[in-house]
Formats: C-alpha cells, structure tokens, sequence
C-alpha cells in the first residue's frame, strides 16, 4: 500500500527571505562561472605561477591534514570520552580558529612562534627551526586554522558512538590502544573522512594566517589563495580562473560527503542481503530441565595473556566486596550461575560495571580463583560482559567478533580463528560465520555474542538481560542454548533478567536487589515461594501486599486488611503473598469459608496461556489479580468496569517476614 506524504505549502513570510538568501549565497558563484575566459582556462592554469603555487598548496595543505590527523585525532577523543575540568575552555580554545579573523590568527601565530615569540627563540636556538617565511610556517597557519573542523566531526562521531561497544572490547582483553584502533577508529570511520576531508578543503584555501605569518614568497609560501591576490591586481581574468579552480575543488569535496559528517559505518552488502531466518525453536522435550552435557568435547583450558596455563585449572569461585551505590558481599563456586533481579534503580546494572571497573558509582574488591583483580584495569580482570544489545562490532563479520577476544590476548590468528569457528559451530551459528551483524536475526546475534564472550575463557561472564530484546518463540531457542553452555562453564555466571522464567530456568540462585542491596539471595525455589520483595513476588505472577502484624491479622500499608491463618507478633512487618489462582471471583457477595472478601470493580482482562488474568480494584484492598478459565469469565459475564466480589481464604496466604 502507497503511503502519501503530507505537502504544505511554506508561509510567503519564511519562503522569501530564504530564496533572497539562496540568491545571495549563489550569486557570487555565477559571477565566477560568467567571468570566466573558458578558452584561456587552460593557459591560465598551467602558466609556471600558477603550477608552483598549485604544488606549494598540495605540499602545505596535505602536511596540515597529517599533522591535523596526528593532534586532533587524540584532541576529538578527549574531548568525546574523557571527563576533566575545563573541557568546555579546551573546547572553546578548538572552536577559536574558527570564528577568529584569519590575520588576527597569523598574528597569533608570530607572537607565539614568531622569532621575537614566546617559542620561536627557542625553536631556533634549540633546532634550528624558523616558522615565519618558510614552508613549514605555511604548514603552521593551515593547521592552526583547519584543525577544527576534523576535530568538530571526529567529536561528532564519537559521541554519538555507544560506549557498549568500547567497554565490551575492554571485557575481551582488548587494552585500551588496541578498543581505539581496532574498535572505535573503524566504526567513526565516516565522522574521521568527513573531517579530513573539511581539514584538507579549508588547509588549501587558506589566505589570511599564512600571508601574516608565513608571507608571500614564490615557490616557499605562495600558496594558490596568495597567488589568486596577485594576480587579481595585474591579471583579473587569470585569477578568476584559478579561483574556479579553487571553488570547483571546495564544491566536489562538500558534494562528496553530503549526509557523511558523523555516523557509524554503514555495510552496504549487508543492507543488500536480508538477515538468515532464525532456526525454529525447540520443542518442550528438546529443552530439559536438567542442563545437559554437550557432546563435543570441552575445549581445553585456555593460557592466560603471558601463555602461561592458570594455576587453579580452569575452575574460578568468585568472591566479591562491593561498596558504593551498591553494599553486599558475593561468594559462589565455580559453575554457580546467579540471576540478579529487582526494580529499575535497584543497583543491578551498577554491580556488574562494578565487577567490571567500569563505573566511580561502586566499586569492587573482587577475587577470580586465585587472583585478586581488584586493581587491574577491565581489559585485565578476565570478566566477560554482554550488554542487553549484544554490542556486536558492525564492521567485524562474526567470525571475527568471536575471534576478538582471543586475538586481543595475543592467541596466533589462525589458532583464533579456529577456536572462534568451534564456538559458534557449538552454539549453532557456525554456518553464519563470514555474515556481518546486520546480516543476523536478534537470536543470532546473541548467540554470536555469547560465543564471543564463551571464547575468550573468561573466568567471570556477566550478562545484561541477554534475551530482552528477542521474541518469545526465539527466546526459547536461546535460553536453551545459554543453560547448555553454562552447564559447562568453569566461573561464575551473573545474569540481570526481569524474566522469571529466566531467573528460574538458568539460575542457581537468585539475587534481589533493593537500593544496592541484598534483598534475598536464595534458591530460585525458595525466592519463589517465600520472596522477600513486593516486587520479584509480581515478577513472578504473585500479588504481594505489605503490612504489619496485629490483632491476628495484616493491617496493609495501603489500606485495608488481611485476615491470617498464622499469627505474628503484632507489629512485625510481613509481607503477604496470594496466588492468583487462590482469588475466587464472583458477582454476588459470597456466603461461607472465606474471611477475606472485598467488593471491587474489573480494569482489565488479559491472556496467560489458556487461562486469563483479572485485575481487580477495590476501595477497601490493594489491586488484586486473579487467575481463572476462559469459561468461567464467560459464565461470570467478566469485562472492563463489570462489579466483582473478590475473595481469599486464610489459608491460601502466605506470610514472609520482613
């Protein structure tokens, strides 16, 4: 079906003033292109002037680009990642050149390198070095003016760039050198050309600082602006030629990078090919409960990054300090897999960057096996993460993203390479290996960057809500794959999830957080059926209402109040857990056993399977959820706004102290 796009005509006040601007900017280019004596173009521009001059610019321009790229390549990432006081002076200082009048610029330039200067003595003196009326100085004045324009467009780039990308590399081993060439650079490739571009364009116009402070000496600073200056004096229509020269030069590079100022690679061949269709998903028979031992044979211990074999062999108990935001202590064997779940703000997130040593927000005493990591960098810990989005390298076909930690610790190419295929044969992406990230199925993908993370032998693997981002039906096929994987793995698993199947199928115990804290660290068994947090008892489809012991009851914090098999002390706080499934619902008040009955009103209806969740509001109790047959919300005439009477035997709450 044909979308139609909505055309408004501009406002007469707004479409003038912007034609009179057009005009303005154009006609002084078609005064160029009608002046011009196209039959002596080709004389003018090969007169020995103007060839000299055209030389001397590409020399001076093309040094100005290398020495721009040299400084302001380091200058852009500075400013991009690293916080410190008075960046927004260094920013102001590179956004100077810019809107300085180009002779105040060279006049800088004299009194700072000049040879009455603060440098140009020493310079002299010390090397023998003379910047004014000499080439070199030429080379000066382009960069001083040029050098913003890389630096503005790398900036760009870069933060627009997620981090994710920089700090998964550093996970991997990658120092950070190694993220910066092989991680950053390729993936601001665009933001990086675009700059270089603008940086050669405006060092080969320049005029103004380079005439004050390199003058206008044939074949040493006369450069094609200054050569257009003379010649306008004695020849007008030869410096209109190569002032053609010099604007059909600027238009091709601006034409050029039209739309490519920042941005992220952009893989036309994987645009091209549409991503493999994700494999069915396993039947519930292919998905154990138990995890199951691969068949293939474990993949022998890997050295460390001095080639030596680990001393503790390959098994690594985790104990860990963390203070900060989050306050709690850790300790699990080797194998322990551990769900971390509690609400948005809970600290999750910051435990593992604090496990990783990537946030000031924590920070963690952390102890892998025999070693205490807790002052090496991330790219050292051995602690492999992987963030909700994968954080796949788009410019890495997935071989390579499965090879990157190896490579990063020194293992031989080829040997890499062969591990990495191993790994993603294992996780059923082998077939996929020369496929570039956007050519991947979100399943994939994430298969891809566990094998990534399972390959590079980590001794601690931290997950970020691995399977968040997948639907159900892939979902399934990829939780099967991570238990089978973890079964085998040598350290210790973290997994943030707010899926309680995930929390129950792939962990051994779970972690509620509140505030940075522990809340509960328990069995999934156990957090399920005595949880300690209002909100993991509705992560897991139970209602969960808070209160105080009294009178033999729960007087609810939020009003109303819960009649209790079990007594409790009066005034000890509890937290009281109903199933949905022990909600009966019914139209008419109900008569008998139950001693917990409230009058209330439905607000929604929603499928679970083959039953249907019941939200229920009620001016004397807290929102209820209630969990019955289709049939019967049939027969009981259920729907938005229909009057209920909800009801809960004493015996069917569940009482949690807290």
């Amino acid at each position: 079906m044909s979308r139609f796009r909505t055309r408004t005509r501009p406002p007469v006040a707004l479409a003038l003033p912007a034609l009179l601007a057009v005009a303005f900017l154009l006609l002084p280019l078609i005064g160029i292109l009608t002046r011009t004596q196209w039959s002596e173009l080709g004389e003018h521009l090969t007169s020995p002037g103007v060839v000299e001059a055209l030389r001397l610019s590409a020399v001076v321009s093309l040094w100005a680009l290398g020495l721009s790229l040299v400084l302001g390549v380091p200058l852009a990432w500075l400013l991009a990642r690293a916080p410190f006081k008075g960046k927004a002076l260094v920013r102001s200082l590179v956004l100077l050149p810019m809107v300085l009048p180009p002779t105040v610029g060279g006049v800088a330039l004299l009194l700072g390198f000049g040879r009455r200067g603060l440098l140009g003595p020493w310079l002299e003196g010390t090397f023998g070095i003379t910047l004014p009326f000499h080439t070199s100085g030429a080379v000066v004045a382009a960069t001083f003016v040029a050098m913003p324009f890389l630096v503005i467009s790398l900036e760009g780039a870069l933060g627009g760039l997620k981090q994710s990308y920089e700090e998964t590399a550093a996970s991997l081993g990658a120092s950070p050198v190694r993220v910066f060439f092989t991680v950053t650079l390729p993936m601001v490739a665009p933001g990086l050309i675009a700059g270089a571009a603008l940086t050669w364009a405006r060092a080969l116009g320049e005029f103004g600082a380079t005439i004050t402070f390199a003058g206008n000496l044939p074949g040493t600073t006369q450069t094609l602006p200054l050569q257009v200056y003379l010649l306008l004096q004695d020849q007008p229509e030869a410096a209109t030629s190569v002032s053609l020269l010099l604007l059909a030069v600027a238009m091709g590079v601006l034409i050029a990078l039209r739309g490519r100022w920042t941005g992220t690679p952009a893989d036309r061949k994987a645009a091209e090919l549409p991503p493999v269709a994700e494999e069915p998903a396993p039947t519930a028979a292919a998905e154990p409960s138990a995890p199951a031992k691969l068949a293939e044979p474990a993949e022998p211990t890997a050295p460390d990054a001095s080639g030596a074999a680990p001393r503790d062999g390959g098994r690594w108990p985790l104990h860990a300090t963390v203070t900060g935001f989050n306050r709690l202590t850790l300790d699990a064997e080797p194998g322990t897999t551990i769900a971390v779940v509690g609400e948005n703000g809970a600290g999750k997130t910051t435990l593992l960057r604090a496990l990783l040593g990537l946030t000031p927000r924590a920070h963690a005493e952390l102890r892998l096996g025999d070693t205490d990591v807790t002052a090496l960098p991330p790219h050292k810990r051995q602690v492999a993460w992987v963030p909700q989005d994968g954080a796949l390298f788009p410019h890495l076909s997935a071989l390579a993203n499965t090879a990157y930690g190896l490579r990063a610790r020194r293992v031989p190419r080829a040997e890499a390479r062969a591990r990495a295929q191993a790994w993603l044969d294992r996780l059923g992406v082998g077939h996929l290996a020369h496929r570039k990230p956007a050519q991947l199925s979100g399943g994939q993908a994430q298969r891809v960057a566990l094998a990534r993370a399972l390959a590079a032998r980590p001794r601690l693997l931290l997950l970020d809500e691995p399977l968040a981002a997948l639907d159900q039906t892939t979902r399934a096929r990829v939780r099967h794959t991570l238990r089978t994987h973890l079964a085998e793995f040598g350290g210790v698993c973290l997994i943030v999830t707010h899926d309680p199947v995930e929390a129950v199928s792939l962990a051994d115990r779970v972690l509620v957080l509140a505030d940075g804290q522990t809340l509960q660290d328990a069995p999934p068994v156990e957090v399920t059926r005595h949880p300690r947090s209002p909100w993991v008892a509705r992560m897991l489809g139970r209602n969960a209402w808070q209160g105080t012991a009294s009178e033999g009851g729960l007087a609810l914090a939020a009003g109303g109040r819960l009649v209790l098999a079990e007594e409790l002390p009066d005034g000890v706080p509890a937290l009281a857990i109903i199933a949905p499934e022990a909600v009966s619902v019914h139209r008419e008040r109900p008569a008998g056993s139950p001693r917990n009955v409230w009058p209330g009103t439905v607000r929604e209806i929603t499928a679970l399977g083959s039953r249907l969740r019941v939200l229920i509001g009620s001016a004397e109790a807290p929102d209820l959820v209630a969990e019955i047959t289709p049939d019967a919300a049939a027969e009981l005439g259920l729907a938005d706004g229909v009057r209920v009477w909800t009801s809960v035997k004493a015996t069917e709450i569940t009482l949690v102290r807290l």
